[in-house]
């Protein structure tokens, strides 16, 4: 693929990604006209509108440094497992209700993708190993929430720890592999 393909890419690939998150931050505000089943203060979506500032300038900033398909794929992946995890931890909680302290271990899965990727300058090869540690940490939280019975007395436990941590931990493994797979390509 030429420069100028790649770059046209690259950016239809970021215009759709403001695009979504303007569309996404707009739904319930939307909903909220038909409906009194979705009730957001202006707290919510200050919330919600900050999450996806920064989920769209990571997913921004990670495609500028594409080169192949594998690495988008990953940094796609990556970013909304981010997203994902602090929305789902601060909109219902994973250990128990939003409320339980536990929660706020999901802060060191975060810490660690961050902190990975500004580490490894968001090298393919780096990155597959910061979501690798992503991965292993999200897993060993919900070990560690099940073997301490942290969600105890939630309606929903262990199931709601279980799923969150299977769907997660999956969600950062899968952007390991496409970084691995961008890594051995050379990207």
């Amino acid at each position: 693929m030429t420069t100028t393909a790649h770059d046209r890419l690259g950016r239809r690939l970021r215009i759709a990604a403001w695009t979504g998150a303007v569309a996404l931050l707009a739904l319930p505000f939307v909903a909220m006209q038909f409906t009194r089943e979705v009730n957001w203060t202006a707290a919510d979506f200050v919330v919600f509108g900050g999450m996806l500032l920064v989920a769209s300038l990571a997913f921004d900033r990670l495609t500028r440094l594409a080169v192949g398909w594998p690495y988008r794929i990953g940094a796609a992946i990556g970013v909304f497992a981010g997203f994902f995890l602090v929305w789902v931890n601060l909109a219902v909680g994973i250990v128990g209700s939003e409320d339980n302290p536990a929660n706020q271990l999901y802060a060191l899965v975060i810490a660690a993708a961050v902190g990975g990727t500004f580490v490894s300058h968001a090298r393919a090869k780096g990155m597959a190993r910061t979501f690798a540690l992503a991965a292993g940490i999200q897993a060993a939280i919900g070990v560690l929430a099940l073997a301490m019975d942290w969600g105890e007395g939630s309606r929903i436990y262990p199931r709601d720890i279980v799923g969150a941590t299977l769907v997660v931990t999956t969600l950062w493994l899968a952007a390991a592999g496409a970084f691995a797979i961008a890594a051995r390509n050379g990207d």
